[in-house]
């Protein structure tokens, strides 16, 4: 799958109240009349069904360890159960789950746990997604300090990743206030995104404006040189909601365009037990129901375009080239023959300039490859001028910016798009400039982005640099 950390939830009782942590595996089990499950453990992962809770825990992290897979523990709630809600007593500090001296207590408790520096944990998130009607920016800023320092204290070693308002989207105060705390160069900054919109409206209105709301509320920490992990995203992996496949092509622009280090929800296929419903199938799972096979691989192929970094460190350092992505298939825009245009893959494709709304894909001494259009319908190609006057202008349309668009010799107005046949380049009439959800324009989606990415040196899988923007070899993590 490429996958190479994972995002490893804990309770925050698991390691505050004994009656809990000491509990072995099998009389957890056994509370909640899982037998089935007891067989399961018998037959595939005995050595642990008589641990208690909290060994078992560092076993997992263990064996993560000896896979060569980094893990970033997150507390994902205090009382064990699915999250979130907002009013689940478990979303901000002073609730009835949320002691904040007893979350002090128990960071600085597992942090402490895996502070060898040998350890595969590479990260801790202090708090899974704050929320609720007490949530406030005075208290954020009094006790995550007050966490950061503590697991900083007992564990140097460790990324703490520190996550905002609303479900981990807001970190918008931080424009007004910045976030002092006792150490330097390995604090991360964590947001989640979903596909949780309205139904019905216009999905390029849509993609620019949840977009451009994603900037200000958290991505504008990018430009002020922190790193931002997007630590929560997920689609329904049947792949037959309609709003979330659109979703995915925004995520992915968006996660191109900004070389994001990421974690997807989910791994899992199905749960022991969630919600009183035992056995619960997990749509949002890679894996199927049974964890034996991925659930859609199509879907996890589309992510092989983001699984590599395009401008971080690691690599075999080029002179900066922006290249043309297709969201919605997670191809790029590569030479098919010497004027011929198609999908393909990301890692070696070509380079292209939009100029003065003229997109190009190479200059050499004055002579310029440009996207050329005679017709619709027809393969867009490539074609030798001296001059870039003779070159078809292209301009940007539609709020999600990611339209490009010409007028033909006819007059005629076309978008670039993709012959879903062949894979070839074409155009085809703009889709979706107005009218509401029901319009699918994401085939003509494309986006140019930045990359310095040429061949990827080999890299050790644990090798972490808290003093970069990005991970050395970058989280591309599961759940």
């Amino acid at each position: 799958m490429g996958l190479n950390c994972v995002r490893l939830t804990w309770p925050l009782y698991l390691v505050t109240d004994q009656s809990l942590g000491s509990m072995t595996v099998r009389q957890s089990l056994h509370k909640f009349g899982l037998f089935e499950a007891v067989s399961g453990f018998h037959a595939y992962n005995p050595s642990i069904l008589d641990l208690p809770l909290i060994k078992a825990f560092q076993e997992v992290v263990a064996c993560l360890g000896n896979h060569r897979l980094m893990v970033v523990l997150d507390n994902h709630n205090s009382k064990p159960g699915w999250c979130c809600t907002d009013n689940d007593q478990n979303g901000f500090f002073g609730d009835k789950h949320f002691n904040p001296q007893l979350w002090i207590k128990g960071l600085t408790k597992m942090a402490s746990m895996f502070s060898n520096v040998s350890s595969n944990v590479i990260g801790m998130s202090l708090r899974n997604e704050l929320r609720g009607p007490k949530q406030n920016v005075k208290n954020w800023y009094k006790y995550m300090r007050q966490g950061a320092d503590a697991v900083h204290s007992v564990n140097p070693n460790v990324l703490v990743i520190v996550s905002g308002l609303n479900f981990d989207a807001d970190l918008s105060f931080l424009k007004d206030r910045p976030f002092e705390v006792s150490f330097r160069r390995k604090l991360v900054f964590e947001i989640h995104w979903y596909g949780f919109w309205r139904k019905g409206h216009n999905w390029n209105k849509i993609c620019g404006k949840e977009t451009k709301k994603l900037m200000n509320e958290s991505g504008f920490l990018l430009e002020e040189g922190f790193p931002l992990f997007l630590s929560e995203f997920g689609i329904d992996q049947r792949g037959n909601n309609v709003n979330d496949n659109r979703f995915l092509s925004c995520f992915l622009a968006l996660a191109m365009d900004l070389d994001l280090d990421w974690v997807i929800w989910t791994l899992a296929g199905s749960y022991y037990i969630r919600q009183k419903t035992i056995e619960y199938d997990e749509s949002y799972g890679i894996l199927d129901w049974y964890w034996s096979s991925i659930r859609n691989s199509t879907i996890l192929n589309m992510f092989s375009s983001i699984q590599s970094p395009l401008q971080g460190p690691g690599l075999m350092e080029t002179q900066p080239k922006k290249i043309m992505f297709h969201p919605a298939t997670g191809l790029c825009i590569v030479r098919n023959s010497l004027f011929q245009l198609k999908l393909g893959s990301c890692n070696g494709p070509e380079r292209f300039i939009l100029s003065s709304h003229r997109v190009l894909s190479r200059t050499e001494e004055h002579v310029f490859f440009c996207l050329k259009v005679y017709e619709e319908g027809k393969s867009v190609k490539l074609r030798l001028f001296s001059s870039e006057s003779n070159c078809s202008k292209w301009k940007v349309l539609s709020e999600s910016k990611m339209q490009l668009s010409l007028v033909t010799k006819d007059g005629e107005s076309v978008c670039l798009d993709v012959d879903s046949g062949s894979g070839n380049i074409v155009t085809k009439s703009c889709k979706c400039l107005e009218g509401n959800g029901s319009c699918d324009s994401t085939s003509q989606w494309f986006k140019l982005v930045i990359s310095t990415r040429s061949r990827v040196k080999p890299e050790p899988v644990l090798q972490i640099s808290p003093y970069s923007k990005t991970f050395l070899q970058k989280p591309l993590s599961v759940v």
